[in-house]
């Protein structure tokens, strides 16, 4: 998928609404638009990368950040008390469905194990 056809680039790029929680010059959270969970919140690079598999080794402080942002997106959203889950899918057999490397903050219940 080309940059200028992904979703997420049209978030990150203010072409696309959604439901912003943080953002920074490296990153975004917004809210999922299919939510699985009482509170399901995507956090994304701003730059164009594919997947989590797609990261290049230079690309580590970037990945770092993005955990950055999901422990303070967790905290805003009061789920550091009770629990919560990061799932980031990669490639279509680990569910990835928008090729553009997210990661998926969910909350607000309690999670079930195995996930899928």
């Amino acid at each position: 998928m080309v940059a200028d056809a992904c979703p997420f680039c049209a978030i990150a790029e203010g072409r696309a609404p959604a439901r912003i929680l943080y953002e920074d010059g490296q990153a975004l959270a917004f809210y999922d638009i299919h939510p699985v969970a009482p509170v399901h919140v995507l956090v994304i690079p701003r730059s164009h990368i594919v997947s989590l598999a797609a990261a290049s080794p230079e690309e580590a402080a970037l990945i770092a950040d993005l955990v950055r942002v999901v422990h303070r997106v967790a905290a805003d959203l009061g789920l550091n008390r009770r629990g919560y889950r990061v799932v980031a899918n990669a490639g279509r057999e680990g569910g990835q469905t928008v090729a553009h490397m997210h990661w998926h903050l969910l909350g607000g219940r309690a999670m079930r194990w195995p996930p899928g």
